[in-house]
């Protein structure tokens, strides 16, 4: 495989998006292949900041008129971001 493909494929790959042999071309090129191993850490940090960092608060009121909505109780102890 080469770096072209490995990186198109790279956002699947982390997606758990292909087959057990694609998975096991793209490990071995990343095992082989400095560069794309680099953007492939990079990815992989990036997506652990954003889903440590960007979380939204929902107002109560929001979780009121939502469920009410949908016609469900609100949960007695509910999680205070998405």
């Amino acid at each position: 495989m080469d770096c072209d493909k490995a990186i198109h494929r790279i956002y699947h790959y982390l997606d758990g998006e292909l087959t057990i042999w694609r998975r096991r071309a793209i490990a071995r090129h990343l095992d082989e292949c400095p560069p794309c191993a680099e953007g492939f850490d990079f990815e992989i940090e990036l997506r652990q900041v954003i889903a440590s960092k960007c979380r939204d608060e929902v107002p109560p009121e929001l979780r009121r008129r939502i469920a009410a909505a949908l016609g469900e109780p609100l949960p007695e102890d509910p999680p205070e971001t998405l």
